[in-house]
């Protein structure tokens, strides 16, 4: 068995009801809270009337700021966070989709270093953040309980990982919050989901823990094949889904994602294709490429596909195709991929441009 380590940091609480159950946990955090959201969702779903009782029966103060965007831009992470120096909050909580939840990471850091700009999320040197609190009302980025946030670059014209370390203190789960999501949003963050525990099953980082967590996350998903097919979410089935997603958060937290994340990028940002379908899409033929096949035959066997051909025709059938892609961007999104050391050197073994070329290709032509 090869070493590893494995650091999980953030306490998950998972049930009905559960912030209401365990608002006495957020006193510990301060007197004044930051809630970060997008303008709608959480409204909708009643997380954020959920929080907001919480916090006024353990007499926190809050503050407000439900302008999180899809894809969040670091110059809306940047006004987020001076809104949140001016009011002295002490504690933050990211409330919704994973954009929400990277953000509120984001926004951590920039109010913990008071000089701190947008371009410092991207710093080589880490900073630490005021302490986070996670609630996902999606199933799909894990960001509840991953040290990662993804922010769009306009000036590179693509997404971003940034550059520190931020694990949420608290994920509280919930899937009544899931229960309003549209099907497109549920299919999309689900395959997002899917695309963590693949990816980080075959990265080089793997280990026999991520690995078991893994498997349990692709068997939940499987669990769930029939209800994304015929559209059918109940109560039951989001359980399942949320606590596949933050398996899955589980699982890249020490592993990391890989070629179709970084080739993602670029769909998304060029295209407009949502994060999930743009990794699903190229799903199936990464897992044509990858070397190891004896964990390929182990995911189509969890995932109860007899082969690669109806693992494809499985996705097509839940995110449809898409080939508004030519071949000069194609070579472009290529160029830029091949340039992207820190998904390739996820892979275990040798990544060349042709490979990352054939991919693209065979997915979007």
């Amino acid at each position: 068995m090869k070493s590893f380590s494995y650091f999980m940091p953030t306490k998950i609480l998972c049930g009905k009801d559960v912030i209401i159950n365990n608002a006495d946990l957020l006193k510990s955090f301060g007197k004044k809270a930051f809630i970060i959201t997008g303008k709608a969702s959480s409204k909708k779903n009643g997380s954020l009337k959920d929080l907001t009782k919480a916090l006024e029966k353990q007499n926190i103060e809050y503050v407000i700021f439900d302008e999180v965007e899809e894809n969040p831009s670091m110059e809306m992470v940047e006004k987020a966070a001076s809104i949140g120096k001016s009011e002295k909050v002490d504690f933050i909580i990211g409330l919704g989709g994973g954009s929400s939840l990277d953000s509120a990471k984001g926004i951590g850091v920039l109010i913990k270093n008071k000089e701190a700009k947008k371009e410092d999320l991207f710093l080589a040197k880490k900073l630490e953040s005021i302490e986070v609190i996670a609630i996902p009302t999606t199933a799909g980025t894990g960001s509840e309980v991953t040290q990662y946030a993804i922010f769009t670059d306009h000036r590179s014209k693509t997404k971003k990982g940034f550059s520190h370390s931020v694990f949420p203190k608290i994920a509280f789960l919930d899937a009544k919050y899931l229960m309003s999501t549209p099907d497109s949003v549920t299919i999309n963050t689900g395959v997002d989901a899917l695309s963590h525990l693949i990816e980080g099953y075959l990265t080089i980082n793997a280990s026999v823990l991520s690995d078991a967590l893994s498997k349990e996350g692709m068997a939940l998903f499987s669990e769930c094949r029939e209800a994304f097919l015929k559209r059918e979410f109940t109560y039951e089935i989001r359980e399942k889904l949320i606590l596949m997603s933050t398996i899955a958060g589980m699982v890249i937290a020490e592993s990391g994602t890989s070629l179709p994340h970084g080739m993602g990028y670029a769909l998304t940002y060029f295209h407009n294709i949502p994060h999930g379908k743009a990794n699903g899409l190229l799903l199936k033929e990464y897992l044509s490429f990858c070397e190891d096949k004896k964990k390929v035959n182990n995911i189509l066997e969890i995932l109860n596909m007899k082969d690669l051909d109806e693992f494809g025709g499985f996705l097509k059938e839940l995110l449809g195709s898409f080939k508004g892609v030519n071949e000069k961007e194609i070579n472009e999104y290529t160029e830029t991929m091949i340039n992207n050391k820190a998904k390739l050197k996820n892979h275990p073994f040798e990544v060349k441009r042709e490979d990352i070329l054939n991919i693209y290709k065979n997915s979007l032509m």
